[in-house]
């Protein structure tokens, strides 16, 4: 079931299903709510799901002006605030991720525990593997096809405004977002930073947004890339409901749990 919310003049599309606490799912970049069809059934049986689409994706339209985490973050905060009516646990893959982090940074109060999918803390040049793939991305390029179809599918503004969200999505990638390891620290929702061995995000940019948080749990996923939760569904799952649930790791040797 999906409907339209009115958020501080962001019409966002959401949909939602289950019953029982509050769960957000968070999509990735240039993506609509579809790609969460293989984790949908199983968070569903123990959460009521929110599937928001943020502002230039999927069913909601796009506003003036540059595109930034920050101001996803807070329509995200305003979705928690209007729909969701308080606290949620935050799931976030890739774009999602980052949207976690800064809603968790701006309003503690409105999360509860997060996972984070193949998510960064600095500019796509800082930490990609081949930062060299953002200068052949282009709107029309052959590798952007993909999303061109699902936004060309799904956007009120019709396809011929996806070069404009194209564009400066690739801005925003670029330059954002801007976290160190200090505003990470400030993070006190429990969070699970979960990302493919094989992702687009180096390995020690994963470990390092790992290391900062305050409260956290590092999954790397062998034989898997950054569509992780696409690739190995079972076990991506199995993890978010485990992490979710709560309890602090009991572990024989802690060392950064001494």
């Amino acid at each position: 079931m999906g409907d339209y919310a009115d958020l501080a003049g962001v019409r966002t599309w959401y949909e939602t299903e289950g019953s029982g606490d509050a769960l957000v799912l968070l999509h990735g970049g240039f993506c609509t709510n579809d790609t969460w069809g293989a984790q949908r059934p199983d968070l569903a049986a123990s959460y009521r799901v929110h599937l928001p689409e943020r502002r230039a994706h999927g069913r909601t339209p796009d506003v003036a002006g540059p595109l930034s985490y920050t101001d996803m973050a807070g329509d995200t905060v305003a979705f928690l605030e209007s729909v969701v009516g308080g606290p949620a646990h935050l799931v976030g893959w890739s774009d999602g991720g980052v949207v976690a982090l800064l809603t968790a940074l701006a309003r503690p109060d409105l999360v509860r525990r997060m996972v984070v999918i193949g998510a960064n803390f600095r500019p796509a040049p800082e930490a990609f593997v081949a930062p060299e793939m953002l200068d052949a991305l282009t709107p029309d390029s052959a590798d952007m096809a993909f999303f061109r179809e699902l936004y060309a599918a799904a956007s009120p503004d019709g396809p011929d405004h996806w070069p404009s969200v194209a564009t400066r999505m690739i801005d925003m990638w670029r330059t954002q977002p801007t976290l160190d390891a200090d505003d990470l620290a400030a993070v006190r929702a429990p969070t699970l930073v979960m990302t493919g061995d094989d992702d687009l995000m180096t390995l020690e940019h994963t470990a390092a947004l790992y290391r900062a948080l305050h409260d956290a749990r590092l999954a790397v996923i062998p034989g898997a890339s950054h569509l992780v939760p696409l690739e190995k569904p079972a076990e991506v799952d199995r993890m978010i409901l485990d992490h979710l649930a709560g309890g602090a790791p009991e572990t024989m040797m802690p060392v950064l749990r001494a």
